[in-house]
């Protein structure tokens, strides 16, 4: 509806944005991130400068926060987990990046003279968070699944076994949607006798789809990791980017410092956060629940098989790992992936059947690339 408060140039400008985006929405199939949400009930806390800075956990001198709606949303997913209250620590992140640079931090702090082993199917962010922290790495080879080659973890440790590792497990990779097995992770330590270790889990995008899958593979705490990034934008949907990291106390405990110009610990990455993303996430919980996430993330998985099925009936060759709902396919008809949205990488391309997709998105695409293959064959 026009605004006529506002400047002729600048509502002509706000109207096409809405426009670009009702289109683009309808076309966005390549990147983890549900667009079908609805946070109409939270606008009016626009009206407010709402700053979570400090920990969580203390309260500051600034009322203005979300502090306790932060600390419920840490204790939900605390629990989803399977980490003891007493036992750990989280605030709500901007995003995965965050995430992961937290828990590698926290790994640097433990062990100063660390390795960081990650593997080549990890996201993006992660050599660029080495290369900040000045962290010692090593990269590991993946399968063809784009897990991680145990194979490859072992011999690299075996190489190393004079100093401690710290080992970045993808739960859910960035183009395959491939699980690192914890427990393979752990054996690997176990054969080499390797006690000084620290495993940060990036579960930024399965981390809100595994516990709501049956029989999932063990990720979490009670799998011996030592930290966890989770996105809040991706599988539950939000305007902005948000995460949150989860760690162990002992380990937080050797970078918080008390700061007395905001009344409280110094213990997140950013000084000042978001108070409305705890809400938001906050919100999504309370109104989808447990019972909501797992009939979102059925409708997820349910319409991946179909694209599966969809291709490979017409000769696509598609493929899933268990419980993702990446669908990964050969690169081709870079119009069509352009148009579509679809990230690519190398020789691969993959869509993402988040809440938001449905099956005639499916449909749809696949019709266009059978038809740019059919009138330019031979062409990407």
């Amino acid at each position: 509806m026009p605004n006529s408060s506002l400047p002729p140039n600048v509502q002509a400008r706000l109207e096409a944005l809405t426009e670009q985006f009702i289109r683009g929405v309808e076309q966005f199939l390549g990147y983890p991130c549900n667009a079908r949400f609805d946070y109409r009930p939270l606008y009016p806390f626009l009206s407010y400068p709402l700053n979570n800075a400090g920990d969580p956990f203390i309260d500051t001198h600034n009322r203005l926060n979300t502090h306790d709606i932060e600390r419920q949303v840490v204790y939900f997913f605390a629990e989803l987990f399977h980490a003891r209250r007493e036992a750990i620590w989280g605030y709500v992140t901007g995003g995965g990046t965050e995430g992961n640079l937290y828990g590698l931090f926290l790994g640097r702090e433990q062990y100063p003279e660390g390795i960081v082993y990650y593997s080549e199917d990890s996201h993006y962010s992660i050599p660029k968070i080495l290369k900040l922290l000045r962290m010692r790495q090593r990269q590991i080879k993946s399968t063809a699944s784009g897990e991680m080659d145990y194979g490859d973890l072992a011999r690299a440790l075996n190489g190393r076994r004079d100093a401690p590792a710290i080992v970045l497990a993808n739960i859910g990779t960035t183009m395959k949607g491939a699980v690192d097995d914890l427990e393979r992770i752990h054996a690997v330590f176990e054969s080499l006798s390797l006690r000084d270790y620290h495993i940060h889990a990036d579960a930024a995008f399965h981390g809100m789809i595994l516990p709501f899958v049956d029989r999932p593979p063990v990720f979490d705490f009670q799998a011996g990791i030592d930290s966890i990034a989770v996105s809040g934008h991706k599988m539950l949907g939000a305007p902005v980017p948000c995460g949150v990291v989860l760690a162990k106390k002992v380990h937080v405990r050797r970078i918080a410092r008390m700061v007395e110009y905001v009344g409280s610990l110094d213990s997140t990455i950013p000084g000042s956060r978001s108070g409305l993303t705890p809400l938001m996430l906050w919100y999504a919980i309370e109104t989808l629940g447990r019972d909501g996430f797992r009939a979102l993330t059925a409708h997820c998985l349910e319409t991946a098989e179909y694209a599966v099925e969809r291709f490979n009936g017409v000769g696509i060759s598609a493929w899933r790992n268990p419980h993702s709902p990446i669908v990964v396919f050969p690169r081709m008809a870079e119009p069509v992936l352009r148009r579509w949205q679809i990230a690519v990488h190398a020789e691969t391309a993959h869509l993402v059947t988040v809440g938001h997709v449905e099956k005639r998105h499916i449909d749809t695409f696949l019709e266009e690339i059978l038809n740019h293959e059919s009138d330019h064959p031979g062409h990407p």
